[in-house]
């Protein structure tokens, strides 16, 4: 049986993580908020103390940590994955991260035997829940092929974008596209509001237009989330932010304008209701 660990049991990290436990694997999960471990410990799943004990004994290590930070520090800091890895372990970066980190990261456990391919998600809380995600695999398709059956229990689908970094690089543009729909959902929202307009029958209209997109008819539902409570919302913000980062900045290097990127990185905090438009 494929053993599996698991790193970062957050809001889409902890259902991936019981999907794995229910799909019958050996699971050893770790974070640094013990209790989230604990939960996943009373489902079945082994409680790891370190980094390298999560690591010890894995076929596949699953991480899904926020940002390029955390990925690195929880591979190479002092408590690190590629220390309780054994030689052919395959990590599996979820994290939206540049492409150039994976390849960084992926050199350095190259040398200890440790493999590492990149593997972000897009479908959200929800979509881990319901397991829908669609996973984009950059990477050696050998070792995809090893973490198909893993993948699978939280995906509906998993493209091989190609070399290692390519996942990363469709992720980023990924958000790109999200983050401008958000943009674009939030000033359809204000203006239905001040001219009367009913949003919900107005969504109707768009998704039967050349206005529908995703994000549109999933906006007060899976996207803003107005209910919830203002501390969930500004992390939500917060993440997404950071998931814009790698674009940007990449566009920076390159010499490219992304100026909708840009504009809706600033206005997160208001298309998401955290602040007065």
């Amino acid at each position: 049986m494929t053993k599996v660990g698991f790193v970062g049991l957050g809001r889409i990290g902890k259902p991936m993580a019981v999907n794995v436990l229910k799909a019958g694997f050996d699971l050893s999960v770790y974070d640094l908020r013990t209790e989230l471990v604990k939960e996943l410990a009373e489902l079945g799943a082994k409680a790891a103390r370190s980094l390298e004990e999560v690591a010890e004994g894995a076929d596949v290590i699953e991480l899904a940590v926020v940002d390029d930070a955390q990925v690195e520090e929880a591979l190479l800091g002092s408590d690190a994955l590629i220390d309780g890895a054994g030689s052919g372990t395959v990590v599996v970066i979820h994290s939206t991260v540049h492409p150039e980190t994976v390849k960084r990261v992926a050199k350095i456990a190259a040398a200890k035997g440790v493999h590492v391919i990149d593997a972000p998600i897009s479908g959200g809380e929800t979509g881990a829940r319901e397991r829908s995600l669609c996973y984009m695999v950059g990477g050696d398709e050998t070792l995809i092929e090893r973490c198909r059956e893993v993948f699978s229990t939280s995906a509906s689908e998993i493209f091989h974008m190609g070399a290692l970094g390519s996942g990363a690089a469709a992720k980023m543009i990924v958000q790109v596209v999200t983050c401008i729909n958000m943009l674009a959902a939030h000033e359809a929202e204000l203006l239905a509001d001040c001219s009367g307009l009913n949003f919900a029958a107005l969504q109707k209209v768009m998704h039967m237009s050349s206005a529908q997109s995703f994000v549109a008819d999933q906006w007060i539902d899976r996207f803003k989330l107005p209910q919830d409570p203002i501390e969930i919302r500004r992390r939500r913000t917060e993440v997404f932010q950071k998931s814009l980062a790698p674009a940007i900045e990449t566009a920076q290097r390159l010499g490219l304008s992304l100026s909708g990127a840009i504009l809706a990185e600033r206005l997160l905090p208001q298309i998401m209701g955290i602040e007065d438009s």
